[in-house]
């Protein structure tokens, strides 16, 4: 062929890129996440345009949207019989409206006389969910984003044993593409297996099976239910704080979570986000599940469930936490491992400091994970210079607790990262409390955290080398590529 020719049909396929990338990228996209994508593009047509066919859709599979339609309609009819126990009196205003919202949006009712108690130990936690699952008389069910058979929770896994011998059904959702790559993944698999334990990968990536969807959509939800009766949520997967990887092994690095035991009508909303889960994998679900058994608990919080996900039409988790700093008065204090605000988590936290407002953050020192840890790095000026305190949650740790806390009467604790991963492509778990005995437990795990950090001042980042900002910055741009 003519060079001539080579170079015209290169320009004309070039330009053709770029013009069909501008109609077709931006569409239905958050602006910073169009750009982000726009320049890949421009500045690298045709890896741009593949890595955009590879991950470019946020939504799931048309078969599985239509699936999360169902789940919508079944948790819309579970909302009748969920709506349990008294509520607390004298809510403020837009307490009443924000849960309002979250209900719009797709989640449970508000139900109260429910009890909460914050677990802080790793190994506790672990200790206090296979007590639980040793008290099964009628199922387990097991929803972890990672979730391992090895030697820190070998009592976990013996105590499903013991109730599988027992006849408890016992079902587990584990997320395919996070556990594929771990360590431990088939000795896992063997033992629930031999067990006799009902288990699904949830978002599985087998293409040959029929079942694909963009592959870094994760189910990264922390679930256990016993019974109806009692259930656990938070930050922490089922495997040792290493994770068993070499590379946290060679660092030193051990992962410090936050988990709740949760009892009262509370337990059938998260339990019925299981099934909601369950049903998306295993297109049935179970019988003999009673949503609407359920007695007061042992305290009298006001709790609500808010899932979040890419089968939800926006971002549950993210307007949550806008409504939470807007409605703030006195004091907002957030907890992420990963902190990777859009715009409009930047606009609310800089305008409650503008507003008088106590705000902190914390974060750990080192990260895990280089491209998140550099573009979270690339937001503290514009953080310590609108006023917010950053502490430092020292290494070789990784804080990988989720929670925020508002004023002294409100506060959120689940699975979900303040980052664009957790609002748009990840399934989460959010618990909404409204109660001031719930909040003095967070309070107390805020204090042993600032204890145990150090804070973060404007001059000391100021002395950042170029480097490090360059690395920021490019991390950054990265980081929306959604």
């Amino acid at each position: 062929m003519d060079p001539s020719w080579s170079l015209i049909a290169v320009t004309v396929i070039d330009l053709t890129i770029r013009i069909v990338a501008v109609i077709i990228v931006p569409r239905n996209r958050r602006p910073t996440a169009g750009m982000a994508w726009l320049l890949a593009i421009f500045f690298l047509p045709i890896p741009g345009l593949l890595l955009f066919l590879l991950i470019g859709n946020p939504r799931l599979p048309r078969h599985r949207r239509r699936r999360q339609q169902q789940i919508n309609e079944y948790i819309h009819e579970a909302r009748e019989y969920l709506e349990l126990g008294s509520l607390r009196p004298n809510e403020p205003a837009w307490f009443t409206s924000l849960v309002r919202m979250n209900r719009e949006l797709g989640a449970m009712p508000l139900t109260g006389d429910n009890g909460a108690r914050l677990i802080r130990d790793y190994d506790e936690s672990l200790a206090e969910m296979a007590a639980a699952i040793r008290s099964a008389r009628e199922y387990v069910h097991v929803e972890f984003y990672i979730f391992k058979s090895d030697e820190t929770t070998d009592d976990f896994f013996r105590a499903l044993e013991e109730v599988r011998e027992r006849g408890v059904p016992v079902r587990v959702l584990l997320d395919h593409w996070a556990n594929l790559s771990k360590p431990y993944h088939r000795r896992t698999l063997k033992r629930l297996d031999a067990m006799g334990a009902e288990w699904r990968f949830a978002l599985p990536i087998q293409p040959l099976r029929g079942k694909w969807q963009r592959p870094d959509l994760r189910n990264h939800r922390k679930i256990l239910v016993v019974d109806g009766d009692v259930a656990f949520l938070g930050s922490q997967n089922i495997t040792a704080p290493s994770y068993n990887l070499r590379a946290n092994i060679r660092r030193g690095l051990q992962w410090v979570d936050l988990m709740v035991r949760l009892d009262g009508p509370i337990v059938s909303s998260v339990n019925a986000v299981f099934l909601s889960d369950w049903f998306s994998e295993a297109s049935e679900v179970p019988e003999g599940i009673d949503l609407k058994k359920m007695e007061a608990g042992s305290g009298d919080l006001d709790c609500q469930i808010v899932p979040s996900g890419p089968g939800f039409e926006v971002e549950n988790n993210l307007r949550l936490f806008l409504g939470l700093l807007y409605a703030a008065q006195k004091r907002v204090i957030m907890i992420s491992p990963y902190f990777v605000p859009d715009e409009a988590l930047l606009l609310a936290i800089t305008a409650a400091t503008k507003r008088g407002l106590q705000v902190e953050l914390f974060v750990s020192e080192e990260g895990d994970q280089a491209v998140v840890y550099h573009a979270q790095r690339s937001y503290y000026e514009a953080l310590l210079r609108a006023g917010v305190r950053i502490w430092l949650y020292p290494k070789p740790y990784i804080l990988h607790t989720k929670g925020v806390t508002i004023d002294d009467e409100v506060a959120v604790i689940g699975s979900s990262n303040m980052d664009m991963r957790s609002f748009g492509l990840n399934l989460e778990i959010t618990l909404l409390v409204r109660g001031e005995e719930f909040v003095q437990q967070m309070r107390e795990v805020e204090a042993e955290y600032r204890d145990l950090s150090r804070e973060l001042t404007l001059d000391e980042w100021l002395q950042q080398p170029l480097r490090s900002t360059v690395l920021d910055n490019l991390a950054r741009l990265t980081s929306a590529l959604q």
